[in-house]
């Protein structure tokens, strides 16, 4: 899980050198194309069905994997990187909330005091924001978290139903490419060169090595360790952004972070 940690971090790091030369679309499109092409090769290779008659909660879990993908880019083309990537983390604090509202869990204990620390620490990380130009991207990188919360909840329902993983992947990729694809009609394409190529391809095997790790790590290893794990992606990003942009963390920017990180950890040992 630390190898899929430092490839989500090195993802968000080719997102925002791509600023520049991509929209958040474009970075989007070439993103889940790379992946559905990777995936379809051993799918097809292997002749395994890609149709199944939960197709519908397949497209449901596309759409929201979808936005919250489309929110996170965006995010991190216009904030911080540690900032973007701690908003977006707050997808286990909704997927919490998700299964208590939606599903009628009980609230225990434990799911309380995540919930109120987390939104304690989005309210003193968003705090700064609200008297600034980067108001609105922190909004749209806390809509990655939700819509982030949301696509987990669809995934667990999926595998309920006795989906594999890989058709999954399979259907999330394609979708969100035809969707991107769709979006990009109606806008212009920008040029490819040998001064941002590199960018994409990075892009696209930093976030295809990335979703390979972290499913073998969830198949293969204890939940609650790998999703501990996972929040190193937030260690990594600020790293990443501090050495390459300098983007210094405040005391009160790494105290909101360190407790929308202890709510994750909280959340995710639920059950």
């Amino acid at each position: 899980m630390i190898v899929a940690a430092f490839c989500f971090a090195a993802m968000g790091v080719f997102v925002k050198l791509g600023k520049p030369f991509f929209s958040p679309a474009e970075l989007l499109f070439y993103r889940t194309l790379i992946g559905f092409t990777s995936v379809s090769v051993v799918v097809f290779a292997r002749r395994r069905p890609v149709f199944s008659a939960n197709w519908g909660a397949h497209l449901k879990r596309s759409f929201t994997g979808y936005a919250a993908i489309v929110c996170l880019f965006y995010a991190i083309t216009e904030l911080p990187l540690a900032t973007a990537v701690t908003l977006n983390y707050t997808s286990t604090l909704f997927f919490a909330l998700i299964c208590v509202l939606w599903l009628r869990e009980k609230l225990t204990g434990r799911v309380s005091i995540a919930l109120l620390i987390g939104f304690a620490g989005i309210v003193a990380l968003l705090r700064p924001t609200f008297d600034s130009q980067t108001g609105f991207a922190a909004l749209v990188g806390l809509m990655s978290g939700f819509f982030a919360g949301a696509s987990i909840f669809q995934v667990r329902e999926l595998g309920q139903m006795g989906e594999p993983e890989w058709r999954t992947v399979w259907w999330f990729t394609g979708v969100s490419t035809l969707l991107s694809l769709v979006w990009l009609v109606f806008h212009r394409f920008s040029p490819i060169s040998s001064a941002n190529l590199w960018i994409l391809v990075g892009l696209g095997i930093s976030a295809t090595a990335g979703q390979l790790a972290m499913t073998r790590a969830y198949k293969e290893g204890r939940k609650f360790l790998a999703a501990s794990f996972g929040y190193l992606t937030v260690v990594f990003s600020a790293l990443m952004g501090w050495g390459l942009w300098g983007d210094a963390v405040s005391a009160e920017g790494l105290m909101a972070m360190s407790a929308i990180v202890l709510s994750g950890l909280i959340a995710a040992r639920r059950g």
